[in-house]
């Protein structure tokens, strides 16, 4: 899972920045999850932050640049849960575990719901062409991160040396797509435990 969206603007060099730049960007995030990129306006977003457009454009350089950073921290904020349960003793306690703590961050009502950076896989067309390849890489690299522990696990016997781990990744990969979705549209953290303990039972066939 890659942890940042290159290319982002530098910030403009001037007097002093009379706001907190990390809370401004966290609510700029929280925009933008909610309202998407082209959804959010300028006004929404320098309400939001607390401070004017001449402010925002001199920290951030545009709206994009100000999305890149916003994604950035996202990221940061909530890889934590995917990469520790990496580190799970087996492939399949990893793979649920990813599925269980999307489960969990979806659904938290302290946030908007679902996954910022899944969501924007359908505003490619609103965006430019390189801000919509650098989030397509970081949507891709969770099936890359899933089909490598799987790999981990082929390779220290637990798995089935034939298994197709790619394709067991894009299966697992596609319903944490499927999670994000549901949370989007309302269901609750219940329902989606108990998508991915259906789609847990798929385990054994697919890794046999």
């Amino acid at each position: 899972m890659s942890l940042s969206v290159d290319g982002a603007p530098a910030p403009s060099r001037g007097r002093p920045r009379s706001f907190d730049r990390t809370q401004a960007l966290e609510q700029a995030m929280r925009v933008f999850w909610e309202k998407g990129y082209a959804g959010a306006s300028m006004s929404d977003l320098t309400a939001a932050m607390g401070i004017a457009s001449p402010s925002l454009y001199a920290a951030f350089g545009s709206k994009e640049g100000l999305y890149r950073e916003a994604i950035d921290h996202y990221v940061s904020s909530f890889s934590g849960g995917f990469w520790g349960v990496m580190e799970a003793p087996t492939a399949r306690e990893s793979v649920e575990g990813v599925l269980r703590n999307a489960a969990r961050v979806f659904t938290d009502g302290d946030f908007p719901s679902g996954c910022m950076v899944i969501q924007t896989a359908a505003e490619s067309g609103e965006m430019s062409p390189e801000l919509a390849a650098s989030l397509c890489e970081i949507r891709a690299s969770t099936t890359e991160t899933l089909a490598a522990r799987i790999r981990k696990g082929m390779a220290e016997g637990e798995l089935s040396p034939t298994t197709d781990a790619r394709a067991v990744a894009q299966f697992y990969a596609a319903v944490h797509k499927g999670l994000s979705l549901s949370a989007k549209g309302g269901a609750g953290r219940e329902e989606l435990d108990s998508v991915v303990s259906s789609a847990m039972k798929a385990w054994g066939p697919l890794t046999s």
